[in-house]
């Protein structure tokens, strides 16, 4: 008997400002079930002004490009709960997009149209002790990629396809 396939879920991604109590996103991204993906800049608002050049460094995310090329909060936020409406969407930095999401949505004055979970709930006590290298590996088969937020969410969705194949497999 053939294993039933599992599910890819959709997994997003959030670039931000920095860390901490002042930072604010600046770009989402995430992947569906289907591999398709989304990315977009967010113009900061006005009042967001703290940056981390550490961040900036990581990212390659310059604020003037935010300034120039990101959308604004609320059609982001709304981009968002049309993409994503009703669905659960997996992130590996829970605490951190959890934080920066309802950010976006508080300022947009939106309600948030899916539900944000931490991608390593998904994860069984073995998946969990190869993530790391099995994500190196699938990070060095795919080459270089810029660390973007749909780039980062494809990786993380594609790295728990293969961290779950041997499970699959077996039975």
């Amino acid at each position: 008997m053939k294993p039933e396939p599992l599910l890819t879920p959709a997994v997003l991604d959030v670039e931000a400002s920095g860390f901490g109590r002042q930072s604010y996103p600046i770009e989402v991204g995430y992947a569906l079930p289907d591999g398709r993906v989304f990315c977009t800049l967010i113009r900061p608002e006005t009042h967001w002004t703290h940056w981390d050049a550490r961040a900036e460094a990581l990212h390659q995310i310059p604020r003037p490009a935010l300034l120039s090329r990101g959308r604004p909060v609320a059609e982001v936020a709304i981009l968002l709960n049309e993409q994503l409406q009703g669905r659960t969407v997996y992130s590996d930095g829970w605490n951190h997009d959890y934080t920066w999401l309802a950010l976006l949505f508080e300022v947009a004055g939106l309600r948030q149209r899916f539900k944000l979970e931490n991608l390593h709930a998904l994860l069984r006590e073995d998946e969990a002790e190869r993530w790391h290298a099995v994500k190196r590996q699938v990070a060095g088969e795919r080459g270089a990629q810029r660390h973007r937020a749909s780039a980062d969410a494809r990786l993380l969705q594609l790295t728990l396809q293969r961290v779950r194949q041997p499970a699959a497999q077996s039975t």
